[in-house]
């Protein structure tokens, strides 16, 4: 009998070029310039996180240094994505911020933005800190936020205050209730309020988001409070609706994840947040009609 989990593979073996680049920075770089020729910027992430010895941490500085320095001779227009707990949070704060350093010196030299991605809540102070850190000597630097951690409110308006450049994302890890809103309709509320205060309060931001609801409800925000911000997407999802944004004179960047660490990456998300399964199913799905 086959299982929920082993189904599910077998869709995301189907499909995983989609939304996934493919295993090698090469492949990121393929698909970072095919955003690019249709007019969308790409902001890349090495799949892998959590490392615990330092040869997996050593290899992932390396290709983001790779991935960096690429950029301009594959004409893109492009970021990278940074998860601190594979480059070494898992370890030590030393171990990390000694590895970023080296990742921002080459970001630094080649006039390229970097993402800080948050995870779990377990490490969201000693991201923000590690964000502060970086941010004061580069400003070309942004920080990820959960609509659905019920601190995050507090932690956007210290962020702004501090100039900070956010991206707004839902929250794709399981959390605590006593922590995190658990509902959809909670998670989107405050989605909401807090897209609102970027756009009231906030000069550059990136708004992470699917959902036709919001995405739709941060172009109203924008004819009332015109910014610099961009719509960030996965690769290969919502294609229906990226070419229509980008006409509206929207920047629009696509998330393009790589690596060999694909698959235990996506089974881990799906099982965290159920609703993950009917986003992916739905996007795989409209992929097929786009």
């Amino acid at each position: 009998m086959v299982s929920g989990i082993q189904l599910m593979e077998k869709v995301l073996f189907r499909f995983a070029n989609q939304w996934i680049a493919g295993d090698t920075i090469e492949d990121a770089l393929n698909s970072a310039q095919s955003a690019y020729k249709n007019g969308r910027h790409a902001i890349i992430n090495k799949l892998g996180e959590y490392h615990k010895t330092k040869r997996p941490i050593r290899k992932t500085v390396a290709e983001y240094q790779k991935i960096i320095s690429s950029f301009r001779k594959w004409k893109i227009r492009g970021a990278i994505s940074v998860k601190p707990t594979q480059i070494g949070l898992s370890i030590s704060q030393k171990e990390c911020y000694k590895n970023l350093s080296e990742i921002v010196k080459t970001a630094r030299d080649a006039h390229v933005f970097v993402w800080i991605d948050m995870e779990s809540a377990d490490h969201t102070d000693e991201t923000i800190e590690l964000y502060y850190a970086f941010f004061s000597r580069y400003e070309r630097m942004g920080i990820a936020l959960q609509a659905n951690l019920k601190r995050t409110e507090d932690d956007l308006r210290d962020l702004i205050k501090n100039g900070a450049k956010i991206r707004l994302v839902k929250g794709a890890y399981k959390e605590n209730a006593k922590i995190a809103f658990k509902s959809r309709k909670d998670v989107d509320n405050s989605y909401i309020r807090l897209m609102r205060k970027l756009f009231k309060e906030s000069n550059e931001f990136g708004i992470a988001t699917h959902d036709s609801k919001l995405i739709k409800k941060a172009v109203s925000l924008s004819k009332r409070y015109p910014k610099k911000f961009e719509f960030q997407m996965l690769k290969g999802i919502r294609e229906d609706k990226k070419p229509d944004l980008i006409k509206k004179k929207f920047v629009v960047s696509d998330y393009i994840p790589y690596g060999t660490n694909w698959l235990p990456y996506s089974i881990r998300r799906i099982k965290e947040r159920k609703r993950n399964i009917l986003l992916l199913g739905s996007s795989l799905l409209q992929s097929q009609r786009v």
